[in-house]
């Protein structure tokens, strides 16, 4: 099995950053991303490192992300990170750590497909 472990959640200011890590241990993983759920929301794709197994795999962005927030991974440690600038209110949710093992695994922007989750982190932006 697989256990992911989110921390770095909090309150920020408008404008402001957070870095969020997740922690994984169990089985080898083929990808791992993020997602987000605000209230009355479904849950949305943010970011996920896809064919980690490969060269260290190839980061890709939900548009809201893209030239804000930044995913990596320290392989040594097994850890992914969501480094998140010029927070906006909107951006306020639940954010949970997602991760898959199936080889060749193609639905990334799925939540659905994922067989892994993290408890979530809060992450609240104040305006």
């Amino acid at each position: 099995q697989v256990q992911l472990v989110e921390s770095g959640g909090g309150l920020v200011q408008a404008g402001g950053s957070l870095r969020l890590s997740c922690a994984a241990s169990g089985r080898t993983l083929t990808i791992m991303g993020w997602f987000r759920q605000a209230p009355g929301k479904e849950r949305e794709f943010v970011a996920a490192i896809e064919r980690i197994q490969e060269s260290g795999g190839r980061a890709v962005y939900a548009g809201f992300a893209e030239g804000r927030f930044t995913i990596s991974r320290d392989s040594a440690k097994n850890t992914m990170y969501l480094q998140m600038n010029n927070l906006e209110p909107e951006d306020t949710a639940v954010y949970l750590c997602a991760a898959d093992s199936t080889v060749g695994f193609v639905n990334t922007f799925s939540f659905r497909a994922y067989d892994y989750w993290g408890q979530g982190t809060q992450v609240t932006v104040s305006s």
